[in-house]
Order: structure tokens, then C-alpha cells, then sequence
């Protein structure tokens, strides 16, 4: 029997093909996600990687035999696949392993209107039942098999986009787009078509071997050439996507990248100038600036754990109008509580191209801290070093401490975050203070901890 507690994490299914899993078992992965969703019909999509295709396929014939019709919408972003769920309003299917390298890939799953499938909606009992069907053989298909068809609904993703950001107004840009080989070369000329943008291109073409680079800009070594590019060319702006394009990194007309928290608070202002008196949801690495601009522009900001599903159920809980991660994920309510980088970079376009300054001038009133970014530590012993940092900061005067996700410690000018990893032996510091040589001494007090 496949051993899937490696494959099958948290929200998804991701593992190297087809040394840990292949078409055969997404086959099975389609026969009992169609089951456990009890879905008469949904909808499939999957990136440029060269066993997504296969893997697709296979998945959507598992289904069928289970008597679900099946939509293949072919290759597409991960925000394109959570568009069809929810306009489609049908369970859907993602084959992408994101920003990992070429020989993995995975399913992204939701149910109907992009509602997350994790471990404790959904998952944890398709995976009972492919261990079950690989042991036992696959199901007998059911008398009324479903069929498969395809769509393409590029061009309504692309419109649906648009219609929730005012463009009409923006001066011409420059932009240079890097999308790392990946989803991006496909779905952003659709986006950005008709705009007044000069659009210079970098690595559009779709290759799931990425040639260029790894298709990860949280690497500061994935986005160089971008950098590089924009202050070659006197570009406005910069836009970097990972490889299955549901995450959008920016860089500024200096070639210097703009902070994900400066982002979330810049789209947090404009959601809120649409929605006054909002909900905005953001996770515990976010910078200081995030909940502050929120409640600047009259919102109300509430903390929650890093994740997407915990982004997703406090957005469903609250309310709430948008939601940010400090990994560059960016949530709207109006694009079913998932997150869509493409539309956070449309906001962005629309706020540079909506006046005259430059973009590091536009950003400077949301990035208002110095942030160390984020630091792993391999460790063998995750509790007990997190244990240590907690004894050596528990009772000092004016420090708080809170668990609401791994360990943030709180003083008044300055905070760390300290988690561990759910997959590797590591834990992961974030630091932010109001000035540079704090941020670097609390940093390195920290690590002193850590690495013992």
C-alpha cells in the first residue's frame, strides 16, 4: 500500500512523481473526492508541469466512474481554478505543486464556492478512502457514469477580475511582469489586455522544469532578475508570481522589494474606502502597520493564525472584506473568501497609476517598521527550543506573551514570532521594531536561544 502520510498534508496533497504517487492513485484521489464531496458535477484544472496533464486526466476519470460530471478547464492559475468553483459554484480540483521544484506535484481541492477542503473538511476522509481502494482495488463504477467535457473561462476570470478594481482612471505604467515560467504567462496578458500598460514580459513561456529560476519570489534569489530588469528599464513596477500564480510579489521603480504586509495594508485602505466599517483579517507575522492602517481607515482588523484555512473561516466567521498574509496570499470576499494574487495586483496598478508619485513614495505610508524577515533555524529539538526562548522572555517587565499560533512575545517597540514548521525540522522567527537596531539585536538575542 502507498504510504500517503507523505503526501497527504495539512490542505493538500503534494509528493516528488511518480516515485510517491502517480495516476493511478489520482485516479483513486478523483474516485473519492467525488464520493466524500457527494458531487453530481465538478470542475478540474492543472498547471504547465509535465505530469499535471496525466495526472488531471486520471483524476477526472476517477470521478466520472463515481458518476460526476467532470469540467476540464485545462491550464490555469490556482485563482482561475477557485474562479470556476465559484462561478461554476461546483467542487473543484488543482493540479499544482506551486513553488516546488519540477518533480513534485499535487491537488489543491475545494467544495463548491472555493470553500477549502483541509485535513478536517474533507481531506483526512479522502484519504481513508484511497488507502482503502489501493488496498482493496478501486470501486466498481456506478451504473450512471459522469462525463467529461472542457471550458475555457480564461476570459470571464480574467473580466470578473477587473470588475472589482477601478482601472479606468490609471496613467500609463511600465510594468515588468517575471512569471518563473509558470501560470502567469497565461493568465496575465488576458488580465492585463486593453490597459494602459507596457507590459515587458520575463519568462512567460510555460515550462514545469523552470529554467530561469525556481518559481518561488519569497526567495530573495528567484526574484533578481526582475530587479534587475525594472532598474534597466526604468520600469513603475515590478510583479513577480509563483509557479501555479495564486501568490504576487512587488517590487518598486528602485528594484526593491515592497513588504506583503505594506501591500496587505495598502489593499486593506482601498477595500476599506469601498466597504467602510469592514472586517480585515490578517495572521500574526503581518507587520504593525496592518491593523494600525485598518483601523486608520475605520475598519476593524482581527489577528488569526498563519493559513489559509484559518484566513478562510475567520473571513466566513467575520464577515470580512479582505484578508493578508505576510507570504504574499491575499484574500477577498468578493472573490469567495480565496485568495488571488492577480487581483491584489490590479489594486496595486490602480492605486501607483491613480496618481503621480512613484510607487516607493506610494508604499512609504504603509511600511512603517524594520522587519527581519523570515529566519529558519533547523533544530532537532523544535519544543524544547521554543520552550527556552519562552522561559527567557516569561516575566520580564513590560513583554507580553500570546500562543494564539507557535510563540509571539510583544514589548513596545518591538515583537517576534516564533513557530515551528508543520513539515520540517525547523522553526521560523519573525521579528519587527520600530527601528532597524532593535529589530537586529531582539533577532539575535532570539537566534542566541534557538540555536543554543
Amino acid at each position: 500500500m502507498p504510504d500517503l502520510s507523505h503526501i497527504v498534508k495539512a490542505y493538500d496533497v503534494r509528493g516528488v512523481v511518480p516515485d510517491q504517487w502517480d495516476e493511478s492513485l489520482a485516479e483513486l484521489f478523483g474516485a473519492a473526492f467525488a464520493t466524500v464531496t457527494g458531487a453530481s458535477a465538478i470542475v478540474v484544472g492543472h498547471d504547465m508541469r509535465p505530469s499535471s496533464p496525466g495526472l488531471s486526466r486520471a483524476f477526472a476519470r476517477g470521478a466520472a466512474a463515481r458518476g460526476a460530471d467532470v469540467t476540464e478547464i485545462g491550464l490555469c492559475s490556482t485563482d482561475q481554478l477557485y474562479f470556476a468553483s465559484g462561478r461554476l459554484d461546483l467542487p473543484g480540483a488543482m493540479f499544482t505543486a506551486s513553488h516546488n521544484p519540477a518533480r513534485y506535484n499535487g491537488i489543491k481541492m475545494c467544495r463548491a464556492g472555493a470553500a477549502p477542503v483541509g485535513r478536517d473538511t474533507g481531506l483526512a476522509d479522502i484519504r481513508a478512502l484511497v488507502e482503502e481502494w489501493a488496498v482493496a482495488g478501486a470501486p466498481e463504477p456506478v451504473e450512471k457514469q459522469g462525463t467529461i467535457g472542457r471550458r475555457d473561462v480564461l476570459a470571464d476570470y480574467a473580466a470578473h477580475l477587473r470588475s472589482l478594481v477601478d482601472l479606468t482612471a490609471i496613467r500609463p505604467l511600465k510594468v515588468v511582469v517575471d512569471a518563473g515560467n509558470g501560470m502567469g504567462g497565461h493568465t496575465v496578458p488576458t488580465v492585463l489586455e486593453g490597459l494602459p500598460v507596457e507590459l515587458d514580459a520575463m519568462y512567460f513561456e510555460l515550462d514545469g522544469t523552470f529554467p530561469n529560476h525556481e518559481a518561488n519570489p519569497l526567495d530573495p534569489a528567484n526574484i533578481v532578475d526582475l530587479q534587475a530588469r525594472v532598474r534597466e528599464t526604468g520600469a513603475d513596477i515590478g510583479l513577480a508570481f509563483d509557479g501555479d500564480a495564486d501568490r504576487c510579489f512587488v517590487v518598486d521603480e528602485r528594484g526593491e522589494p515592497v513588504s506583503p504586509s505594506a501591500i496587505t495594508a495598502l489593499v486593506a485602505a482601498r477595500e476599506l474606502a469601498k466597504h467602510p466599517g469592514s472586517t480585515v483579517i490578517h495572521n500574526c507575522i503581518t507587520s504593525w502597520s496592518v491593523p494600525e492602517v485598518v483601523r486608520e481607515a475605520g475598519g476593524t482588523p482581527v489577528r488569526t493564525r498563519v493559513g489559509h484555512s484559518f484566513i478562510k473561516e475567520e473571513m466566513a466567521r467575520t464577515g470580512a472584506i479582505f484578508g493578508g498574509e505576510h507570504s504574499a496570499h491575499y484574500y477577498f470576499r468578493d472573490f469567495w473568501n480565496a485568495d488571488t494574487g492577480m487581483l491584489a495586483a490590479l489594486h496595486v496598478l490602480a492605486a501607483l497609476g491613480g496618481q503621480e508619485g512613484t510607487l516607493s513614495e506610494l508604499v512609504a505610508q504603509y511600511d512603517r517598521y524594520a522587519a527581519s524577515g523570515e529566519i529558519n533555524s533547523t533544530v532537532d529539538d523544535q519544543a524544547g527550543r521554543a520552550a527556552a526562548v519562552r522561559a527567557a522572555y516569561e516575566g520580564r517587565e513590560g513583554v507580553t506573551l500570546d500562543e494564539l499560533d507557535g510563540l509571539t512575545v510583544t514589548a513596545s517597540d518591538w515583537w517576534f514570532n516564533l513557530r515551528p514548521s508543520n513539515t520540517e525540522p525547523l522553526l521560523r522567527l519573525n521579528v519587527e521594531a520600530r527601528d532597524a537596531e532593535t529589530a537586529a539585536r531582539v533577532r539575535d538575542e532570539v537566534l542566541a536561544v534557538v540555536r543554543g
